[in-house]
């Protein structure tokens, strides 16, 4: 393997773990737990949980789901929120288990 080519693939390792490397130094990035810095939109929480857009609205007709709030017309989630809805059904799964 030339040295060209050691180069290339050092570069190519550096660009791919720079993203993640970046993540774990970012204090902000454990305080969300991997959620984005921004709130969330049913289509958001509709991705996060791999659920159609319809089940989302009716968790929140339900109150089943992740606590959201309207700003206006729309609906949206706070990342913390979402978390901790998360963190309270694994606990609550854990203890039935």
């Amino acid at each position: 393997m030339s040295h060209d080519s050691e180069q290339c693939d050092s570069n190519f390792l550096e660009d791919a773990l720079t993203p993640r490397l970046l993540e774990e130094t970012d204090p902000r990035a454990i305080l969300r737990g991997g959620l984005p810095d921004r709130y969330l939109t049913p289509d958001d929480i509709a991705e996060i949980f791999e659920v159609p857009k319809e089940t989302v609205y009716q968790w929140r007709k339900k109150r089943i789901g992740p606590p959201g709030f309207r700003i206006g017309k729309y609906v949206r989630y706070d990342p913390a929120d979402v978390r901790a809805y998360v963190t309270q059904l694994k606990s609550t799964d854990d203890c039935a288990a």
